[in-house]
Formats: structure tokens, sequence, C-alpha cells
């Protein structure tokens, strides 16, 4: 009886040995080169961001690129810390996703993106970073304003009244201007706080101007950045120029190139250079019905004159004086100003635009470049030099 149950253990066992190394369906257990090889291997495709894991002090204003290689990319979220979505799109090839507007400063971002290999594997990728936290960011300003319609001889500024900007060339290269027709034109550091676009002659009549500032996240150097983008729409209205030859104690308004109007005046003294209204190209930067030309320095106050227009902010304007009658049309006896009578004076200013240019001649003095609108009394080549991109 031992032997037999023996020889039957014996045959059970050969059985039960002879069914587990014959493999299921699935290879499972036979190991080595077999299909479940294959099926363990890793997705092929690689999902790859344009930051460093984890990055911080991202500037805000840079785009955000998820790539793929060996793949096509299904989906990407990029998520602000509230759960927003940043928009963005995946280029028509699926090879990449890039961000199409501008992040927050010092906020922490994350992202998930999928993909689907050459091999038909999915891949995933996930990740979070931080935009920096700026120092300071100084506001910005734009002239000329929206819907404003300015002279031939208005210039673009754009000013950083909080602050010197150090990287002129960055600020330089996100500025643009667009024009309804050609106009041939540069920027150029007045200083370390404006940067000015002038053409390189007057701008042709009704042109329309489109003046872009891609500043928000952009780096002014010492620790400044953009605290917003700025944009302005403008008309150039018809063309008008002054002309002044004060020894010919007129003033001459050309329209299109022909005389439109002539006004007899007195301009600044010609026996004292400091008195003299002096030579070179204005523009029209302001007017006021009534302005107040109280001079201390040379013993008068509380004089105040009709139609007053400003050209400099070296003190020059054009402006009634009928206390000076009888010299108006005759002799050079103002300060610095161009005095024309009451009933001119308002002529004139009815017709001025701020922008219009004012060109002096034949004064002893010549312009100094002081005031903040020297823009004209540059030759186009010492303007060009003016540019932070060389």
């Amino acid at each position: 009886m031992i032997g037999l149950l023996c020889l039957v253990l014996a045959l059970l066992a050969a059985c039960t040995s002879e069914t587990s190394g014959s493999g299921g369906p699935s290879g499972s257990g036979g190991g080595g080169a077999g299909g479940g090889g294959q099926s363990d291997a890793p997705p092929v495709a690689k999902l790859a961001v344009s930051l460093a894991a984890n990055a911080a002090d991202v500037p805000p204003g840079d785009p955000v690129k998820i790539t793929v290689t060996d793949g096509t990319i299904d989906t990407v979220d990029l998520l602000t810390p509230d759960g927003k979505a940043v928009k963005g799109a995946v280029a028509g090839d699926k090879l990449s996703w890039t961000s199409s507007e501008v992040l927050g400063y010092a906020k922490t971002y994350n992202y998930t993106a999928s993909a689907t290999g050459t091999d038909g594997k999915k891949a995933e990728l996930k990740g979070s970073f931080s935009t920096l936290k700026p120092a300071k960011t100084p506001r910005a300003t734009i002239n000329p304003a929206d819907n404003a319609t300015v002279g031939v001889g208005m210039p673009i500024s754009v000013k950083f009244p909080e602050g010197k900007v150090t990287d002129k060339a960055a600020v330089e290269k996100v500025l643009a201007v667009q024009t309804s027709t050609k106009v041939e034109g540069a920027w150029a550091w007045l200083n370390d706080q404006q940067v000015d676009w002038r053409p390189k002659e007057y701008w042709p009549a009704n042109t329309k101007v489109t003046v872009t500032a891609k500043l928000y996240g952009l780096a002014y150097g010492g620790g400044a950045y953009g605290k917003a983008d700025l944009s302005s729409t403008f008309t150039i209205g018809r063309n008008q120029v002054v002309k002044v030859n004060t020894p010919d104690h007129k003033m001459n308004v050309y329209r299109d190139g022909s005389l439109y109007a002539s006004y007899p005046s007195s301009n600044g003294a010609d026996d004292n250079p400091d008195r003299n209204t002096p030579n070179g190209t204005l523009i029209v930067m302001e007017k006021d019905p009534i302005g107040d030309f109280s001079n201390p320095k040379y013993g008068y106050t509380n004089v105040m004159k009709k139609w007053a227009v400003r050209i400099s902010n070296h003190g020059e304007f054009i402006h009634e004086n009928n206390d000076n009658r009888a010299n108006i049309g005759k002799a050079n006896t103002s300060h610095g100003c161009v005095n024309l009578l009451e009933a001119d004076a308002k002529a004139y200013f009815d017709s001025a635009l701020i922008g219009d240019p004012v060109e002096i001649t034949g004064s002893k003095a010549t312009m100094p470049t002081t005031s903040d609108v020297y823009d004209w009394l540059l030759s186009w080549g010492q303007w060009q030099k003016m540019s932070a991109i060389k």
C-alpha cells in the first residue's frame, strides 16, 4: 500500500509541473524575450518644457513652450494659482504648445501635458514654476494720446517718470510705430527717462499712426520691470508750418507749402542774446486762452496775456501783446516771445495744433537743447546716433 501511494503522488507532481511550465496566453510566466517584455517598455514620446524643473523668477512676459519628440501633443493645461487656464495653442504639426498671454508677477503656475507616441503609448508631463517678484514696476506714458489730431512736427514720446531706464536697448526693441503711409523715422533717447520717435522729415498730412510699447514684464535694469503694455492711435492733421525770420518783424503761416496768413510781430530784442527769440525748429506744445508772463527777473509780475501758444520749455510763446503795439511789425523788443496784435493772435491761436512746427531764423542766439522737446533742433544724423540699438 505504501508503494502504491508513493506512485500516485509522483504522478500528480509530474502533471502539476508540466502545466506551470507551458505558460498562459499572456506569456507572463515565461519571462525572457517574449511579448511580455515589449508591453512593459516605456513610451517613446518625450515631453519637455522650456523652463527648468521648478523654475523660479521666470519673467512673466516670456512665453511658456512645451514640446514633444517621437509623438504628437494631445493636451496641455497651464493653470494660474486660482485654477484658471492660461491661453495657448498647439502648433499645426502638434509638436509644440506655446502660451499666448502674459503671466502675473510673483505667482506659481502648474502645468500638465499629454502626448501620444509613435508607438501608440501615452506620455505625460507635470510640473510647476513661479514668476519673479520685481523690486519695482514704474509706470510709463505715451504721447500723443489716443484719438488726438496733431501737427506734422509732433514726435512720439514714451516717458518713464518714476525712474531711469538702464537697459535702453531692451526697451527700444519692444517699441513699434505703424503708419498708414510709409514714413521714415527713428527712436532716440533724449535722456534716461524719455525716448522719442521722430520722422526724418515732417509727417505727411493726414497720416494715421499707431504706436505700441510691449513693456509689461520687461526688465528695465536695476530691478525695475514694466508695469503695463501701452498703445496709442492718433492722426496727423493738415500741414501747417510757422516761419519767423526775426529781422522781418512778421510771422508767416504756411499751409501745404503756400502762404496762409502773415501777421506783423515784435520778436526778441536783437541786441541782447539773452532776450532773442532763438533760432531753431520748435513745435507748438501748449495753448492757453490766458497766459501768465510774470518774470520777476525783469521786474514785472501779474502780467497776463491772451492767446498764448507755447513753443518751447525755454520760455518762448506766441501771444497777444497790445501793450507793445507801437513796436509790432516795426522793432524787436520782447523778452523772447513773438508778440502779435490781439486779433492776429486769436486768429493764429484758433488755427494752431499741438505739434505744428515753428521755424525761427535770423536771431543772434540758438535755442539750447535743454527743453524736453528739442527733437527738431538736431540733424537727422545726430538723431540716429541717439538710438540705443547699434
